[in-house]
């Protein structure tokens, strides 16, 4: 339960800092850029993973957690543990941000800007780029928590500056289904959610068929 708690404390704070940017952004006409939106996605992944790491692994995503369970890195009721407290705690936040700004819209939403196939297939690429990524970094055996977060908060970040203007570079379900619904905004929540969970399988069966043939 512990590490459950973990992982709902720290995807919490994902959606909470990252879409709360993208509020501030928007209500201060631009103020915080692109540039500073996806520096704070990277920064709270970073230090997420820092703080999270030696109790849950943090991976607040669900996508993560399922491309690791298919390599047998978790059972499936801890795997299933892990997804419902992610989502809770990012629904808790968005729930959160929607008390502190009511006239707020879109709350952080991620909704496809250059079209539904362009940002699905960016969503599905994106993550399969950041599963292999974490499962390249626990076959190196690279364990010091500093150095993994400030590689994967990293890759958060280029991955947000590069992509958020197309498609929101969500690379999270449980990061794009909180706005959506707690803003009843959902038309386009299908490509946040298959894609990030298509692209991570789609590297954990990479790795899993890598392991076998090497």
């Amino acid at each position: 339960m512990k590490s459950c708690l973990a992982e709902a404390a720290g995807t919490f704070l994902l959606v909470f800092f990252g879409t709360g940017a993208i509020i501030f952004n928007d209500l201060n006409q631009g103020a915080l850029t692109d540039l500073g939106i996806s520096m704070v996605f990277g920064i709270a992944v970073m230090c997420i993973i820092i703080v999270f790491s030696k109790v849950s692994g943090a991976h607040i995503n669900p996508a993560v957690t399922l491309g690791l369970a298919m390599i047998q890195k978790h059972k499936t009721s801890k795997m299933l543990c892990y997804i419902a407290f992610q989502l809770a705690g990012a629904i808790i936040a968005s729930a959160l941000l929607k008390l502190l700004f009511p006239d707020h819209k879109l709350l952080g939403l991620t909704f496809p800007v250059v079209g539904i196939y362009q940002s699905f297939l960016l969503e599905f690429l994106l993550t399969c780029v950041l599963m292999a990524l974490i499962l390249w970094l626990d076959y190196k055996g690279i364990k010091n928590r500093v150095w993994v977060g400030f590689i994967i908060g990293s890759m958060v970040f280029f991955a947000a500056y590069f992509a958020g203007p197309f498609c929101g570079a969500s690379m999270n379900p449980a990061r794009s289904i909180a706005p959506a619904l707690v803003s009843g905004q959902v038309k386009h929540l299908w490509i946040y959610i298959t894609a990030p969970l298509l692209g991570a399988l789609c590297a954990a069966f990479a790795f899993k068929l890598k392991s076998r043939l090497l």
